[in-house]
């Protein structure tokens, strides 16, 4: 696996921009990263920009950040 594999990242649209827009909270904690026309683009983008900034981190010598986002509850098995 991949180091930047083990942040979620997800794309949605949003009414407001008008466009479908990416995030990835553990490392762009701020809000949406980046913008396209279609969900595969932007998508494609994110993940762009999600391997730079670890690379990025790495470079410098800094600690990435934990990944605590998950993308949904842990299921309870009955």
């Amino acid at each position: 696996m991949r180091t930047e594999d083990q942040y979620l990242k997800f794309v949605r649209w949003n009414d407001e921009d008008g466009a479908y827009v990416g995030y990835c909270p553990d490392l762009f904690p701020y809000g949406g990263v980046c913008h396209g026309d279609n969900e595969e683009t932007t998508y494609h983008q994110l993940c762009v920009l999600v391997r730079e900034e670890v690379e990025q981190l790495q470079q410098e010598g800094k600690t990435l950040p934990v990944s605590g986002t998950r993308p949904m509850r842990e299921a309870v098995l009955a």
